[in-house]
Formats: structure tokens, sequence, C-alpha cells
């Protein structure tokens, strides 16, 4: 998953206009080459020249079939993709977030990868990767990338304060912090206001947005309200930083991070090679990468997130049989430990984890806190029922509405959201 990705994907944003879509383009002449399209939703600085470079070799040694690679903002592209498909007009291969794929497979969009090409490794793929791909037992995507969330933090920041181990709970990171601000002068924590970083507070307590199995509200419940009341606690105190509600709080918080001006955040594996980019860490080994502390239930996790490759059920047999054959290349062991050694990103398939891949302490570290991770429930909408916390939650960390309106503000959006479930 990535969340509140700041615009330096903007680049492509004028080429979707001129981009022939779906089965609209064969190329040329029915004999010669098929051309593709495929909407790649990666970082378009730090990630995007990898997959540009697996495009170049799918090309050289699949001479019959072209791709025409354009990079979407991925703060974009669900909506994007939504009206293009509708339209008949999507890519042949979509880069689709693990939530938008079950979303898209109901609404008819994707084409199921049971038994075809794409999936011909199937039994490689971590099997909950595969299970999170599926929509009513048919699976919709190929793993391309997972993630998860972690506490990222400055070892020496740590170190200078006296701390010799990652904080366990939320109350020990209260105290280690107040403990960096005495001794390193710069806050030791600095929190999001974004919805998917404070999923793990619910986790944490035990619940989540909604309850899918019972099909029931539950962002407004006694362990919801637990959970975000410990949120809204770590901006404000000592060596917490305080809310930022700007729309370049992203970047500023990352900012912050990699030149060691605070000494944890809570921060994905998609931006492993901008923390060594950073002043702080130059020296790779000073990064420390630790499971989500725990809430009051003594559970610790974060979202299991990452991308897919979907490919469009629009597009005629030519085109998805290209798309397909690109589908397997691109997920394929040999170019996951590519997008690995070159991305810092953790591939979806147990023979992607080479050694030369595990050399990388980021890679390393952020699989070592997935097992922690917990899988979406099999939602269609779940993905979407963020979008009515990130509009509340900045308000609440901002002080401009109380925590019980501002998730009774939620609950509303959400019920129109999922409108069969029960508050």
């Amino acid at each position: 998953m990535r969340r509140g990705i700041a615009a330096s994907a903007l680049v492509a944003s004028l080429a979707l206009t001129a981009t022939a879509c779906g089965g609209s383009d064969s190329g040329g002449k029915s004999d010669g080459p098929v051309t593709i399209t495929w909407w790649d939703t990666s970082n378009a600085t730090n990630e995007a020249p990898t997959y540009q470079a697996l495009v170049k070799q799918f090309e050289a040694a699949n001479k019959n079939i072209k791709v025409k690679y354009v990079n979407v903002p991925f703060d974009q592209a669900q909506n994007k993709f939504d009206t293009a498909a509708g339209s008949k007009g999507a890519p042949d291969v979509l880069r689709s977030e693990v939530g938008w794929t079950p979303a898209f497979a109901k609404k008819g969009y994707f084409l199921p990868l049971d038994g075809t090409d794409a999936l011909a490794d199937q039994a490689k793929f971590q099997p909950n990767l595969i299970k999170q791909a599926q929509y009513e037992g048919k699976t919709y995507g190929a793993p391309l990338v997972t993630d998860t969330l972690a506490l990222v933090y400055n070892k020496a920041l740590f170190k200078k304060a006296g701390i010799t181990e990652a904080p366990k709970t939320w109350d020990e990171l209260k105290a280690d912090a107040a403990k960096v601000a005495d001794k390193a002068k710069v806050d030791g924590y600095w929190g999001s206001t974004q919805a998917y970083y404070a999923q793990s507070f619910l986790y944490g307590e035990g619940t989540d947005t909604v309850d899918a199995a019972a099909k029931k509200i539950t962002v407004d419940s006694t362990a919801a309200k637990r959970a975000y009341g410990t949120w809204l606690s770590l901006f404000s105190g000592k060596g917490l930083h305080k809310a930022d509600t700007t729309a370049d709080a992203y970047a500023h918080i990352q900012d912050a991070f990699v030149n060691g001006k605070v000494a944890a955040i809570i921060q994905g594996p998609w931006e492993i090679t901008n923390f060594y980019k950073g002043s702080a860490f130059t020296d790779k080994s000073n990064l420390g990468i630790a499971t989500v502390p725990a809430g009051s239930s003594g559970k610790a996790g974060a979202p299991t997130g990452g991308h897919n490759l979907s490919v469009y059920a629009g597009s005629d047999k030519a085109h998805q049989a290209a798309a397909l054959k690109f589908v397997q290349f691109m997920t394929s062991a040999k170019s996951q430990e590519t997008i690995a050694l070159k991305n810092s990103t953790l591939p979806t398939r147990s023979d992607a984890y080479t050694a030369q891949v595990k050399a990388d302490p980021g890679i390393a570290g952020y699989q070592g806190v997935l097992d922690a991770a917990q899988p979406r429930p099999a939602l269609p909408e779940y993905s979407s029922l963020w979008g009515p916390l990130d509009t509340e939650l900045p308000k609440i960390a901002g002080g401009k509405e109380s925590l019980d309106k501002g998730l009774g503000n939620a609950e509303v959006a959400i019920a129109k959201l999922v409108p069969d479930f029960s508050k």
C-alpha cells in the first residue's frame, strides 16, 4: 500500500490522455506485434526506472509484444482506472493496489488469472497474498510487491538517549520520545494523521473499521475510540511532534526523519531507498526497523499492503494473451529479485528472497515484521473506508472537532459505502 505519496509522480498525468488503451491498439496489422498498455503506479522517481528497464528486457525477449509504459500517480490511479474501465478504454495491465483488486474484480473489470500464464508459478507466491488477490474464489491479481508498516527509528539518536531497544508499546514509545528530547534535543516521534497509518492503533485494540464477518461498522465502537484516543495522544507531550494537517505532511515527516530531525516514525518499505539518501542514514546500519508498538490488547501489527498486476477484462484475446505473458515475466522470481535489489521493496514469492536480496538491511528488517502484518478482510469496499477517516482524522488531530464527533461523522459516511452493514 502506498498512502500520501507526494505528487512527485505527476510527470505522467498529462500522458494519460494520449495513451492508447486496452484492446484498441493492435500495434498495426493483425500479424504484427501486439502493443499492450501498462499503467504503473509506482513512485516515478525512485521506483519507476527499474520497471521501465524490465519492460525493455521483456520486449527484447518477446519480439511480437510491445509495451506502452505509462506511470500514473498512485493517488490518481484508482479513479482514473475506474473511469477508463467503465468506458471500455482501460489499459491492458494495471499495477493494482491490493485493496483495489477485489473492488475492480467485483465490477467485472479484471480477468480471472487462475490457470493462466500469469499464475503458472502460483505455488511460489505467499498464500496470504494470493488470498488477498481473490474475489469470490477466483484470483484477479498476480502479487508483484508486498509491504507493511513498521516503526522505523534512528539508532544513533536512540543510543544518545540511552535507549537500547525499540519500544514495544505506545506507552514505551512516549517514554522514549521524552528521553530523546532530553538527551538528543530533537523530537522522538512524529505521527501521521492519515487513516492508513492509524490502522495499527485499531489492530492494537483488537478491532477494525468494520467487522466484515458480522457486517457491522465498528469505527465508532468503544475499542475504536480507545485506539484513536491513543493515536491522538501521540501528538502532544514531551518529544512528540504536533500533528501536521497540511497537504504536504507526508513529505514533512519523511524529510525530518531522513535528516535526523526526529528519531522515529511509522513508515513502509517503499521509502527504504529514500531513507538511505538522507543524511541520517548514509550508514545504512543506522536504520532501525521494528514491529509497530502494541495497544492495550497486547496485539501489535499493521495492514498488509502491496500491489498486484491485473489484466483488463475488456481487452481482446490477443491483448489479454500478451498481457498475461507480461504479468508472468514481471512477477517471476528473477524480476522480483531485480525489483528488490533496485527499489528495496519486498518480493511476494519465497524464491525471490535470495542471499543478495536479504543482505539489504532494509529488506531484512521489513521481512522480520511481515509476520505481524494483518491481511485485509475479504470486502471489496474495504480500502474505500479509509476515505471518510482521511477527512475526519486531520480535523480531530488539528483540534477542529472532537474525537467523538469525528468518528461519528466517519461512521455516517462509511455507512453509505457499505449500506448493508449495521452500526
